[in-house]
């Protein structure tokens, strides 16, 4: 088991994906987020099950500031109930591991 964690988030638009990635490596609650473009979303909201066009952000950031990711994430995303999920990582490359523990804080 590592420190290391991926979290989740989606955004409704490339400029909402590239601002909250900016915010996060610039705070250093992340060494570096993915944004994977254009995936399609179905889901149910207020009793609908509606679709739309997302970013998908993977975050990667280490356990003890997963707080503090939520946290940011929550008050620079647009929707009223964004996606924040932490993932564990099990494994990985020890120096891939080392960069993302000595790029945030």
């Amino acid at each position: 088991m590592t420190n290391a964690r991926i979290v989740l988030t989606t955004a409704g638009s490339a400029e909402e994906a590239r601002k909250l990635a900016q915010a996060l490596v610039e705070r250093r609650l992340a060494a570096c987020v993915n944004i994977v473009p254009n995936i399609e979303s179905v889901f149910r909201w207020q009793g609908q099950v509606e679709s739309a066009s997302e970013w998908l952000l993977i975050i990667k950031t280490q356990a003890e500031i997963f707080e503090r990711v939520r946290t940011a994430i929550s008050e620079l995303h647009s929707y009223e109930l964004p996606e924040c999920i932490l993932l564990t990582v099990s494994d990985g490359e020890n120096k891939y591991l080392d960069w993302i523990a000595g790029s945030v804080e």
